[in-house]
């Protein structure tokens, strides 16, 4: 059966949670013969454990100017050590900081109506500087930005910088699924999110086409072909087709890089939904293992896969078996 525009809304918001989760083990390997010795096939939820061969922990640095940006609390000690993996105190299906932050969105979101930018930056801070508030070791450069800055005693409004990462991307599916598809106010307030960590011309553009593409999937037309029309400047259908010959380790490796910077991860998130867009489970998959910037690149993905399968038809398992789908069912059709 064809799925409703509410399924394919609820699809994409779990696919966004459900992408990031399912890579959050293995998320950041670039040598994927260790991902392979460490975890196998990565198929189902697993937790995280240390040593992570591939993690630069030990060369990250962030001191806080001041009480007003200090994120890191408990897992500041980690930093500057080698071999922590970035996610180490989360549990199997348990979502990065970026997709707990989607989590802050959608209360806001479910409580204020629509989107109010002052109540998600409030809940925002408040979160980010509440000790305990979530485990995760890795605190993405965006956010150290932001607190510098918010710690200088800038206007949280204009404390984003100008990143250049696809983690600007990790809360479109959810917010064009909650405000409704492509409209000037959902690309308008897409637009308003982004720049709150993102200010970079080629984050906003990238997410825009996201926005596009999700709403004519939402309105039944086919993944393929929404790619097409709308994201021709960063992924050909000649490209995709020549490209979907080939294994995806070999695309995301060779073609286009496996890396978080936006000009190559959003072509490689598109092209696995390209080839992937009749079979949800496989696209996710395949950007668990080919490793690199999965969990953002599989929050753009999973928004993309979970839209064109619509809810009922993402496996009960990795719904199910979601760490936070007990709130998530709360604020999301299911």
């Amino acid at each position: 059966m064809t799925p409703t525009s509410e399924n394919r809304s609820a699809g994409a918001i779990w696919g966004s949670l459900i992408g990031d989760a399912l890579a959050m083990p293995v998320h950041w390997y670039y040598d994927r013969a260790a991902l392979r010795r460490d975890y196998g096939v990565v198929r189902d939820y697993l937790a995280p454990r240390n040593p992570h061969p591939d993690s630069i922990l030990w060369r990250s640095a962030y001191t806080p100017l001041n009480g007003r940006g200090d994120i890191l609390h408990e897992q500041g000690q980690y930093w500057g050590q080698r071999g922590i993996h970035y996610h180490q105190f989360l549990a199997a299906g348990e979502n990065t900081l970026s997709l707990q932050l989607a989590r802050v969105l959608i209360g806001s979101l479910d409580e204020r109506g629509g989107y109010d930018p002052e109540d998600y930056l409030q809940r925002y801070v408040d979160f980010m500087l509440t000790p305990g508030r979530h485990r995760d070791t890795y605190v993405e450069e965006c956010h150290r930005k932001f607190f510098t800055a918010y710690a200088r005693g800038t206007s949280p409004r204009k404390c984003g910088g100008s990143d250049i990462h696809i983690g600007g991307l990790a809360h479109v599916g959810v917010l064009v699924a909650l405000l409704g598809g492509d409209n000037e106010a959902t690309r308008g307030a897409v637009r308003e999110h982004v720049e709150l960590t993102h200010r970079s011309p080629e984050v906003l553009t990238a997410a825009d086409v996201l926005v596009r593409i999700l709403g004519d999937v939402f309105g039944g037309k086919h993944l393929r072909k929404a790619i097409v029309a709308h994201a021709s400047d960063w992924l050909s259908e000649s490209t995709a087709q020549k490209w979907s010959q080939e294994p995806d380790e070999v695309v995301i490796g060779r073609r286009v890089s496996p890396a978080c910077y936006i000009a190559e991860a959003f072509p490689a998130s598109l092209y696995l939904a390209w080839k992937h867009a009749d079979d949800f489970e496989a696209g996710m998959i395949a950007n668990t293992n080919v490793g690199g910037d999965n969990c953002h690149r599989g929050a753009v993905v999973g928004a993309l896969l979970g839209a064109a399968a619509g809810m009922d038809r993402i496996p009960v398992r990795w719904r199910d078996g979601l760490h936070s789908a007990p709130g998530l069912r709360a604020h999301v059709p299911h």
